[in-house]
């Protein structure tokens, strides 16, 4: 599984408006339900932001993936959310967020979830590709850097 296979241009934003890191999910949830990817906005929202409240999902690198497993969504689906200015998310190396990941799916789905976090993350551990993100300016910017880098690499299954 590559994941521009899930992830739509329509579903990257840049820049966010938001300054810190509930707003920044809100944000992007919005997004979400305003591409007509969920179905409840309210319950994906309270679901991801309730996973956050138990561990940060700031895994380092500049680096947040908020997600959850819940009623409200189809499908898999994706939003990537780049702040204007870094967001403090408590990130476990305790740098600053630029790039959001958020990943929500059906309560069913737990393999394709599990697939892609592993996905993610296993991208941001190429330097040359977080740099190119963080470089990134524009929503294309962004999408195009994951296309052109996972077609380096063997797809996920």
């Amino acid at each position: 599984m590559n994941l521009t296979d899930i992830l739509k241009r329509a579903n990257i934003k840049v820049p966010l408006a938001a300054g810190e890191k509930n707003e920044a999910i809100k944000e992007l949830v919005e997004l979400l339900a305003a591409n007509k990817e969920v179905s409840s906005p309210d319950l994906v929202l309270a679901s991801v932001l309730e996973r956050e409240s138990i561990r940060t999902t700031g895994v380092g690198h500049g680096l947040a993936i908020p997600h959850s497993k819940c009623g409200g969504v189809k499908e898999l689906t994706i939003a990537i959310g780049k702040p204007e200015q870094p967001i403090d998310f408590q990130s476990l190396d305790g740098q600053p967020v630029y790039l959001i990941v958020l990943l929500v799916s059906p309560p069913d789905q737990t393999g394709a979830h599990i697939q892609s976090l592993a996905r993610i993350s296993r991208l941001m551990t190429i330097d040359t590709f977080r740099s190119k993100l963080k470089a990134a300016k524009t929503p294309n910017d962004i999408f195009d850097t994951i296309l052109a880098q996972e077609k380096t690499m063997a797809p996920e299954n």
